[in-house]
């Protein structure tokens, strides 16, 4: 299992890249998906403070090491649901 620095760095590193996705298709994309850009590029802030959370915080009587792999599980997940978002600006 890795330290909780480098999930925590991993999280920040792919929402930031997601944000960054987001950015872009905004700006080649057309005007009609503003609000939606703008509503997903607050999910991505949410998401990457929630799992942030979630690391430093550990669910009590639950094993660490299936913690950590249910977290990296749905962190996963969510990821590739913004990215279909993305994709589908």
């Amino acid at each position: 299992m890795a330290n909780k620095r480098s999930i925590k760095g991993a999280i920040n590193g792919i929402s930031e890249e997601l944000f960054a996705e987001c950015i872009a298709a905004s700006l080649y994309g057309t005007e009609k998906h503003l609000s939606n850009t703008d509503a997903l590029l607050s999910s991505i802030i949410k998401m990457q403070s929630n799992y942030i959370r979630r690391v430093s915080h550990p669910e009590p009587g639950m094993k660490a090491k299936d913690y950590f792999k249910d977290l990296r599980e749905k962190f996963a997940a969510e990821v590739s649901e913004v990215a279909d978002q993305i994709d589908n600006l």
